[in-house]
């Protein structure tokens, strides 16, 4: 059997632990402001060998990146848990506090991200992609109950709590676009005729 039709093997449950230990150390050294934060430390912080880091991410920008992604595939993922567990509009105002949240962990991981090698470009737009295909699914549904106004644009939704983190990236200004977020979901109601 060639390598391409090898059925890709799950990783093991202490492998897939480790990985995670090693992303939540770099999202709070990077938190804290430790960008330069050296692997090795990185590695002790999360109780493994260096082997075992370079194992997972071969080198500073694969482990820089994978953070980022992260919290990309955990916004993401909410999207159909949250449709399933709340009303559609309800469902995308809950995801829209999420990605407040992401944007706040995009911010703080900025510095190091801008160190990447290759840039953020391709990043960044594949980030994109996913994020408009998730708010499209839920304004989709909260715009077929007929709660929603159909002539909303998914992407301007996330472009007003993005200009917010922008204009106002001080302190409190998660608190202010979760505000937004309630606003924004008033004023997309659909209106009763």
């Amino acid at each position: 059997m060639t390598d391409e039709k090898k059925p890709r093997r799950r990783p093991r449950s202490d492998g897939q632990r480790n990985r995670e230990n090693l992303l939540n150390v770099a999202k709070a050294a990077f938190t804290a402001g430790e960008t330069d934060i050296p692997l090795d430390e990185v590695a002790r912080r999360a109780g493994v060998g260096i082997g075992t880091l370079y194992r997972h991410f071969p080198n500073r920008d694969a482990l820089i990146e994978a953070v980022y992604r992260a919290e990309l595939d955990r916004l993401a993922d909410a999207a159909p848990v949250l449709a399933a567990q709340h009303s559609p509009v309800e469902a995308l105002r809950a995801w829209m506090r999420l990605f407040v949240d992401y944007i706040a962990a995009k911010l703080v991981i900025a510095p190091a991200l801008n160190g990447l090698a290759g840039g953020t470009g391709t990043l960044y737009a594949q980030s994109g992609m996913v994020l408009q295909g998730a708010i499209e699914k839920l304004v989709a549904a909260a715009v077929a109950s007929g709660d929603f106004n159909a002539e909303i644009e998914p992407v301007d939704l996330l472009r007003a709590l993005a200009g917010v983190s922008n204009y106002a990236a001080g302190p409190g200004w998660e608190t202010s676009a979760k505000r937004l977020v309630d606003i924004l979901i008033a004023g997309s109601r659909a209106s009763a005729s």
